[in-house]
């Protein structure tokens, strides 16, 4: 004759009345979430005030146009640009490297250098006298410079580097930002200009 154990049996199926108890606990629940945080928050239905209290009629619009500043964003219409360029300076050589930017457009930049070099970042607003240039900053003796830059007119802007060393000097820039060309200046030929269509999308691997 076999014996029936307590951990033997199988548990008791909920009643009825159980169930039901827990349907309508679960749709009060349900109801009190729609009507305190999704219609504030999705609809700008706000009955009992909670939306406004919690910060989420913001969410939908709700009580008028969400005030927006106007500083910090400058849009453009079409993507930034990326760069990349490697320049190797003998002793005594030295190159000049500028971007096309127009006033407000903004780069940032990265150049590191294997030996100490003279840099000077400038520019040269549209129409300027040959010649002439506004200065932005001069290190008389730097292996690397990273930064921003907002052009604060039209015109090229970026480097001129020197080797005033004994050793040959590799430097390689990064830079990304709306410039649309840059123009190499290279000590005693002819400056070279290209197109920069490379943008982030293209230099970056597709998301999985």
């Amino acid at each position: 004759m076999s014996v029936v154990t307590e951990a033997g049996r199988n548990p008791d199926a909920p009643s009825r009345a159980k169930l039901l108890v827990a349907t309508l606990v679960a749709l009060v629940v349900a109801g009190a979430v729609l009507v305190v945080a999704v219609l504030p928050a999705e609809y700008g239905i706000d009955p009992l005030g909670t939306g406004e209290a919690l910060g989420l009629a913001v969410l939908s619009g709700a009580g008028g146009d969400i005030p927006v500043r106007t500083d910090g964003i400058t849009p453009f219409s079409r993507s930034y640009r990326v760069d990349r360029k490697t320049f190797e300076l003998g002793p005594g050589e030295a190159v000049e490297y500028k971007y096309r930017l127009e006033e407000g457009a903004t780069m940032l930049y990265s150049w590191t250098a294997n030996y100490w070099v003279r840099s000077e970042m400038h520019s040269e607003v549209d129409g300027a006298p040959a010649g002439t240039a506004e200065f932005f900053e001069v290190e008389a003796s730097t292996v690397q410079r990273h930064g921003s830059y907002t052009a604060p007119f039209d015109g090229i802007h970026g480097w001129y580097w020197l080797n005033e060393g004994t050793q040959p000097v590799t430097l390689t820039l990064y830079a990304a930002g709306f410039f649309t060309a840059a123009t190499e200046y290279p000590a005693g030929s002819a400056p070279i200009v290209r197109d920069i269509g490379t943008t982030p999308a293209e230099r970056e691997p597709p998301l999985p």
